[in-house]
């Protein structure tokens, strides 16, 4: 049973920073996807990151490219979102995915009844 547990989440001004850990346990294949995904009140989730943990592709939502880094730590089995010049429209509540036998992101972003979830860990960011 693959367990995600977030943290890092809380409050910043605009144009600060935030970075959120997703730490992995139980038994998750060696391909696998790892993405991170918000879900705003009144809106739908949407997937801002991804990564491929074979060879560390990344995908990132137009919205958050050039702000938002995804990268992991294989050690210690932890996914890393690092946030900067965050912005108000940034503020949700921010979920960790896990996708076993992962052969391409398209999966985990889009297949996502197959994922495995975190419980969510919220950024909130004032103007």
């Amino acid at each position: 049973q693959v367990q995600l547990v977030e943290s890092g989440g809380g409050s910043v001004q605009a144009g600060g920073s935030l970075r959120l850990s997703c730490a992995v346990s139980g038994y998750i294949a060696s391909s696998a996807c790892m993405a991170w995904f918000r879900q705003a009140p009144g809106k739908s989730r949407e997937g801002v990151a991804a990564i491929y943990t074979v060879d560390s592709t990344t995908f990132y939502a137009d919205s958050v490219k050039g702000r938002f880094t995804v990268s992991q730590d294989n050690a210690e089995n932890t996914v890393y979102l690092q946030m900067n010049s965050l912005k108000p429209e940034d503020t949700a509540m921010y979920y960790c995915a896990a996708r076993d036998w992962c052969m391409e992101l398209s999966q985990i972003l889009h297949e996502v009844d197959n994922n495995y979830w975190g419980q969510g860990t919220q950024v909130t960011v004032s103007s």
